[in-house]
């Protein structure tokens, strides 16, 4: 809940075990996966596939804008997204209907670099 932007399971368990917690890198993934599975997490992928997480306070589904370089990540409005998603689940008789979109690139000050 702390950490500040999107975090990966291993980086997680290394700053939780330099805190001095016990607990285990599979108990990391674990509570990871069922917060993201409840909605309590959003979910995205690195450059080299690894699921990174963030904690989300509320209920509200958001999606993300994140640096290649650095990982800066910033809310994006999703609104046009989010209702195309209800449009294809209304029109296609489908319940239930999940969706994931990813958005990368560079931010300012990387880009600068």
């Amino acid at each position: 809940m702390r950490a500040d932007g999107f975090v990966g399971a291993q980086a997680l368990h290394s700053q939780l075990a330099a805190a001095g917690s016990p607990v285990g890198l599979s108990t990391v993934y674990r509570t990871l996966a069922g917060l993201a599975g409840v909605g309590r997490a959003d979910v995205v992928r690195d450059t080299s596939g690894e699921r990174l997480f963030r904690y989300r306070p509320g209920p509200e589904h958001r999606h993300y804008l994140i640096c290649t370089e650095c990982g800066l990540s910033r809310p994006v409005d999703s609104g046009p997204v989010e209702e195309w998603a209800d449009t294809v689940a209304q029109t296609s008789g489908f319940a239930n209907v999940r969706h994931t979109v990813e958005l990368s690139g560079v931010c300012p000050d990387c880009g600068r670099q």
